[in-house]
């Protein structure tokens, strides 16, 4: 008599071997069986006509305080997410001196859109140094397992106060604290060192993140404890600017540690073809033994605009400056009128003094494009809020306004920043496709009032295995081993992302057929009333982690089977890594 038997589904095993019907019989936590006739369950689960697939690895999370409040973590499981690791780009909690609470809540704010007031509120700050971050996590309950990485701001603040901070010159004492530090974290547990080195991450104080500036020997003295402790990834998100310099460090960092250095790489419409050069060093240093690994995102990664976002075209429109004193209901009810209307579009700001991301947020209605009930994030040129302004014979600014005035106020615009430039998807697709990279930058738990991502693992069915229209779509056995075996292979967790006898049991049964990502709604849920995008997912029939159905379509079931993840899991019998070796 097993625990669970899931019965008649298709199953998509993780492989990327081709799907092909089969039961799967559950006992202790563990996939003890895959075939047909495996004898009965306590509890069984009918997948005629669903799919079977492992539960999704999401590598790139900022769940870092809401882990410290939220059993669930939302709304990782809504989207079939089993295991997340956080503690990306450089920013976390731990380690920390009882007067640094508020400088790593504003860091996090500022970084990650993270109301600073639900972090204030939910935290319970239980620790100081990283090992003691991680008992306080692993004296709560998940549903989902949970994996961390010591974050390099942080540990910089940690060890050289306001000086690092500000990122001043760190001495070789400081760099040997922050070594120190950074191995009693792996030690520990952690699954990795995260840092940032792009211009794009500052505090809410207008700093960069504490680390972004740091010379080389800060950089290699602090990711060179992965080779003397034996495990773990060097995370960073970084401009490469100059690309031979960082990618130089990054590199040797590889071949001392014989670690994985995990690049963010996206599009960008200023550089359309850095991916390009980035994915070539990857190949070359793969050719030459090493382990570049660039981290992409298999959809845009774009701003979400709304009268209730952190950002919106209407923001220094002078007219609608008063309504932000209004209570939420009634702002609602004001912009839904007529008179509110004509006075907010009367006053509009000097498009002249505007540039940058500013000006485009503002005014750049050519690449702006109504998201929908049905979210739709490839829109087509004449999708775009410039088009139809032209063709209805009105102004762009009303045409936004109106949309965003629909839903009862819940009307959204999706702005596209990165990964869609000239609104082509060619370049993500080819960027998915590559044999070294890996999924990532979901960035679930972060950037609560502006982006909507956590919903990418769910995308990646709806969107690249069966809805799209505007190009190739990809085999759903290489979607999904994409988003198991090699999520978990690139942080060591060798006991999940395969449904084979021996592994972990997290598993997601799908009904594939009607999987659907609904539009983002604001809410208010947060901790102090903090508020957040979420995406309602309809389609998953059950979520298991560890042998234990923890959602049932969609709902909670109080079962809170998750752990913190303490260091790489090793694959708990010989037969699994054959197959999945080299992919």
């Amino acid at each position: 008599m097993h625990d669970l038997i899931i019965r008649g589904g298709t199953l998509i095993d993780g492989t990327g071997a081709p799907a092909r019907q089969a039961d799967v019989a559950i006992a202790g936590g563990l996939v003890v069986a895959v075939g047909q006739d495996l004898g009965s369950g306590r509890e069984e689960i009918d997948a005629s006509g669903l799919i079977v697939t492992p539960g999704w690895v999401d590598i790139h999370t900022h769940y870092d305080g809401q882990a410290t409040w939220d059993a669930h973590l939302t709304p990782a499981p809504w989207n079939g997410v089993t295991t997340v690791v956080m503690g990306n780009c450089g920013v976390g909690f731990a380690p920390v001196k009882p007067d640094q609470h508020a400088f790593l809540i504003q860091l996090m704010e500022g970084v990650e859109d993270i109301p600073g007031s639900a972090l204030t509120e939910g935290i319970q700050w239980q620790w100081e140094t990283f090992p003691e971050f991680l008992d306080a996590l692993e004296a709560r309950q998940f549903a989902i397992d949970v994996g961390t990485q010591v974050p390099h701001g942080a540990v910089r603040a940690y060890v050289m106060g306001d000086a690092g901070a500000k990122n001043e010159e760190a001495s070789p004492e400081d760099i040997a604290a922050m070594a120190a530090i950074a191995r009693e974290g792996l030690e520990a547990g952690a699954l990795g060192i995260s840092t940032s080195r792009t211009k794009l991450h500052k505090a809410k104080d207008g700093e960069f993140v504490p680390g972004t500036h740091a010379a080389f020997d800060e950089v290699l003295g602090i990711g060179r404890m992965l080779g003397e402790v034996g495990h773990g990834v060097f995370q960073l998100a970084g401009d490469y600017l100059p690309e031979d310099t960082e990618l130089g460090w990054m590199k040797q960092l590889s071949r001392e540690t014989g670690k994985r250095v995990l690049y963010s790489m996206v599009q960008s419409g200023g550089d359309p073809d850095q991916w390009r050069r980035l994915l070539r060093a990857s190949e070359v240093d793969r050719a030459e033994g090493g382990l570049l690994t660039p981290q992409i995102a298999p959809r845009p990664a774009g701003l979400l605009l709304g009268f209730e976002s952190s950002v919106h075209p209407f923001l220094l429109h002078a007219n609608f400056w008063p309504l932000l004193k209004l209570s939420v209901e009634e702002r609602r009810a004001a912009l839904a009128t007529p008179e509110t209307r004509a006075l907010v579009l009367s006053k509009p700001p000097d498009y002249s003094q505007l540039s940058g991301v500013v000006a485009m947020v503002m005014h750049g209605f050519d690449q702006m494009f109504v998201l929908g009930e049905e979210p739709d994030y490839e829109p087509a040129a004449e999708q775009s809020i410039a088009a139809i302004a032209e063709r209805e014979g009105r102004t762009p600014q009303e045409v936004a306004y109106d949309v965003m005035a629909s839903e009862g106020g819940d009307g959204l615009i999706f702005l596209p920043m990165l990964g869609y430039v000239d609104r082509d998807l060619n370049a993500t697709a080819e960027m998915m496709r590559h044999p070294n990279s890996i999924y990532g930058l979901a960035d679930g738990g972060a950037h609560c009032g502006m982006i909507s991502d956590a919903s990418i693992p769910t995308f990646l069915l709806t969107h690249w295995a069966r809805d799209r229209t505007r190009g190739e779509r990809i085999p759903i056995e290489e979607l999904v081993e994409n988003q198991t075996s090699r999520t978990a292979k690139c942080y060591g967790l060798d006991d999940r992302g395969v449904i084979a006898p021996g592994m972990k049991a997290d598993i997601n049964v799908i009904d594939f057929d009607n999987l659907r990502i609904h539009a983002p709604k604001i809410a208010y849920d947060l901790p102090a009333g903090g508020k957040r995008f979420l995406q309602q997912i309809t389609g998953y029939h059950s979520t298991i982690c560890s042998g234990e159905v923890i959602y049932r379509h969609g709902k909670a079931t109080g079962k809170l089977p998750g752990r913190l993840i303490r260091g790489p899991q090793s694959a708990p019998r010989a037969s699994v890594e054959p197959e999945i070796a080299g992919r």
